[in-house]
């Protein structure tokens, strides 16, 4: 993969993930691209690749407090599997204000890294598949390519299946 860099064309916030990422030693380059990629299926063709090889970060409240969820953009989460697996209590989805207060960003451009404080993270096994993923930059239209490993070590997450029947 490439180095990871910083750009002055790159958003505040693809900036921070950038350093992030560099100060990890992740070497993905975080991209800026003319299409959305808010969704799984826009970034997937925004960048050529499956939907499976997204990696969508979700944000949760469980226990009181924020969790990120790193998924496959190929399925859904099962809450109530995830946190039975995680040994967490309930997950509900935050509102978009509790994800930009958790994270510094925007839903649809929620970044694994980058964020005021880490946040206990789920990366989902079916990462796995995939040589190579794609996760957001902090906004909406920056990705960086990266792999299920690096985002373990860069987030100190746990790796889980996160689907109903993935045991």
């Amino acid at each position: 993969m490439e180095p990871t860099t910083t750009s002055p064309a790159l958003p505040a916030r693809s900036e921070q993930v950038a350093r992030a990422l560099a100060a990890a030693g992740i070497p993905g380059t975080v991209r800026q691209l003319a299409d959305s990629t808010r969704t799984a299926a826009e970034a997937a063709a925004a960048l050529g690749c499956e939907v499976g090889a997204i990696a969508n970060s979700l944000v949760f409240l469980s226990d009181g407090r924020a969790v990120l969820v790193l998924t496959s953009g190929r399925h859904r989460v099962d809450t109530a599997a995830l946190a039975a697996r995680w040994g967490r209590g309930r997950l509900r989805r935050a509102t978009p204000e509790q994800v930009r207060e958790a994270t510094g960003q925007a839903i649809g451009g929620v970044a694994p890294t980058g964020h005021p404080a880490p946040l206990p993270t789920v990366v989902d096994r079916a990462l796995t598949d995939y040589p190579r993923v794609w996760a957001a930059a902090g906004t909406p239209h920056t990705v960086f390519p990266t792999t299920a490993e690096e985002l373990l070590r860069l987030t100190g997450g746990t790796l889980l299946p996160v689907g109903p029947d993935e045991d």
